[in-house]
């Protein structure tokens, strides 16, 4: 992918994240790379859980770690699974991307045979709403 935002270095990276995922029941393993302003690396794996509704996802756990460090601004973000095709984040995850993120901050989605799908945060979640549509 060359649209002058995505780094090549950034799959190995993701792939980082996602030998770092919990996942005794789905065997699913995610990564998820969130790469801020500065170019910092942020990590996020999901994580299971045997009552799933405490399971978080990779996206958010990437986020929720940088929020945690007081990091709030982000270039891109990019998700792997060992799927056969890309998999885009599920509804919650849009949803906090959507409230975190800037609605045009790329969403590079990639899978176990190298394809990518680029979105943006509007894209995912279009008419989307969050804390923005207070202002």
């Amino acid at each position: 992918m060359n649209d002058g935002i995505f780094k090549e270095e950034w799959i190995k990276e993701v792939r980082t994240a996602q030998s770092r995922a919990y996942t005794p029941y789905s065997n699913f393993n995610v990564g998820a790379l969130l790469i801020t302003e500065d170019d910092e690396y942020i990590y996020g794996a999901n994580i299971e859980n045997a009552a799933y509704p405490a399971t978080i996802c990779a996206e958010r756990s990437a986020l929720v770690s940088a929020y945690s460090n007081n990091i709030t601004r982000f270039k891109a973000i990019v998700i792997v699974t060992d799927a056969d095709e890309p998999s885009s984040p599920c509804g919650t995850c849009r949803q906090v991307m959507k409230e975190l993120c800037s609605d045009d901050m790329p969403v590079y989605m990639t899978c176990k045979t190298g394809k990518i799908i680029k979105r943006t945060v509007d894209e995912l979640l279009p008419l989307g709403f969050s804390g923005k549509d207070f202002d």
